[in-house]
């Protein structure tokens, strides 16, 4: 049941949709070079400019193409969290296309708010619509102009819209800055990486560099260079003071086991299942301890490398990783920091071997042979101290980041359903 005041009708009656330029024509009379928009381009309730092509189009199709400011651009599909996800277009750019796998929606101004929409059409409300009827394959969905046209647009009174419109832009302000923040935060934070170690940081994450030799961008390809030795520090080799450990299991049918895994791009070690001993398929295990460090002989061209947590002491893994220890004259810890240096993950890839980078297999014994810049012990200490204190200002703000959009989705759920309603100043209830 609609609250009192709402109307509920299909988006083509209340806004224009508009497909997008199609790639790969041929013959083109009359062609001009222009900026497009991809699905990529179109973020949850934002334009991401930070990576715009550009597409041969014939002049006398620029203008059906073309985008205007109050556009809303609206995916055809991909992943299912990006099923008709929209944003509204500022006009940052002018003239400015859109490729025929993102909608245009063009609002009648009178009877909708693009902001609105927009937010309606990326809520939870949308997804479920835009999910029902969607085309499926694997975890890809798709729709299609009729479909999108037959969006059961909620609308409210138009000042009760652009009250809403506000009141998530105010949102959308928040998590903007908060999305600064986190990115001036690691970028800090890399930057601290490499003054502390004296090597240059591997790529974060998944930021690639505009060419990455063809590879994904967690992998560091590229020949192994290592500086000069710093004042104080020692040029050694890792099997001087790294060993690697077996501690094997004898799996009992009844007794349950907890199996870590290690993420790709450093991101740390993790729960992967508790299984009784009879579901274990890999039948070979080894015990791991806390502060032991890990690496995925078959990840660790992705960066799949980590120290074990005290909560995870007593899991195991298969002898599809490497558990290394110290002698006590490398910090462990340090060594996690070290793996975040491009340096370390070339020796990595260099140590690694196979036909295909998802398919190669790290060799331990080949990659203690690399010789390291080493501080003494002390200093290894402090600089692990830097950069946990810099790890845990990270940690912090993305975790302030999702609660905001959190909390921000609750809201949606409620304004633009009607759940909750904003009051409207005596003006507003006039107009």
């Amino acid at each position: 049941m609609l609250p009192k005041g709402w109307s509920r009708r299909p988006l083509h009656e209340v806004a224009e949709v508009r497909t997008g330029l199609a790639k790969g024509k041929i013959g083109l009379l009359d062609p001009v070079e222009l900026p497009y928009l991809r699905v990529a381009n179109v973020q949850d309730g934002y334009i991401d400019l930070a990576e715009v092509k550009s597409i041969a189009v014939e002049r006398l199709q620029v203008e059906r193409y073309s985008l205007r400011r109050g556009d809303i651009l609206m995916t055809e599909g991909g992943d299912f969290d990006k099923l008709g996800r929209g944003a509204v277009w500022d006009g940052e750019i002018d003239p400015c296309l859109h490729q025929n796998h993102v909608f245009s929606v063009r609002a009648r101004n009178e009877l909708v708010n693009p902001q609105f929409l927009s937010a309606l059409s990326g809520s939870e409300y949308g997804r479920v619509y835009f999910l029902s009827c969607a085309k499926r394959s694997t975890n890809l969905a798709s729709i299609n102009s009729s479909q999108l046209k037959s969006f059961p647009v909620l609308l409210p009174p138009l000042a009760e819209q652009n009250r809403i419109a506000r009141i998530l832009s105010i949102w959308d302000q928040a998590i903007a800055t908060s999305e600064r923040l986190l990115a001036n935060s690691r970028t800090q934070r890399q930057a601290l990486i490499g003054i502390n170690l004296h090597l240059p940081s591997a790529n974060p994450d998944a930021m690639a560099p505009a060419d990455n030799g063809g590879f994904p961008a967690s992998v560091q390809p590229g020949i192994p260079n290592l500086p000069a030795t710093p004042s104080g520090w020692r040029r050694i080799h890792l099997r001087d003071h790294l060993r690697e450990v077996r501690r094997p299991v004898v799996l009992v049918d009844e007794e349950s086991y907890s199996l870590v895994t290690v993420k790709r791009s450093r991101g740390g070690v993790e729960l992967r299942a508790n299984l009784r001993g009879n579901e274990v398929k890999t039948p070979t295990q080894f015990y791991v301890q806390a502060g032991d460090f890990l690496i995925s002989k078959r990840q660790i061209v992705h960066g799949a490398c980590g120290v074990v947590p005290p909560e995870l002491d007593g899991a195991v893994v298969s002898n599809e990783y490497a558990v290394l220890n110290s002698d006590g004259q490398i910090d462990l810890q340090f060594l996690r920091y070290l793996s975040e240096s491009r340096y370390f993950q070339q020796t990595c890839f260099h140590s690694s071997i196979g036909v295909h980078i998802e398919k190669m297999i790290f060799k331990t014994d080949h990659w203690l042979n690399w010789p390291f810049n080493i501080p003494p012990l002390a200093q290894q200490k402090h600089i692990v101290e830097i950069l946990d204190t810099a790890s845990r200002e990270v940690a912090a703000i993305s975790e302030q980041l999702k609660a905001l959009k959190r909390e921000k989705s609750a809201l949606m759920a409620q304004l633009l359903t009607g759940k909750r309603r904003v009051k409207l100043r005596e003006a507003e209830t006039e107009a």
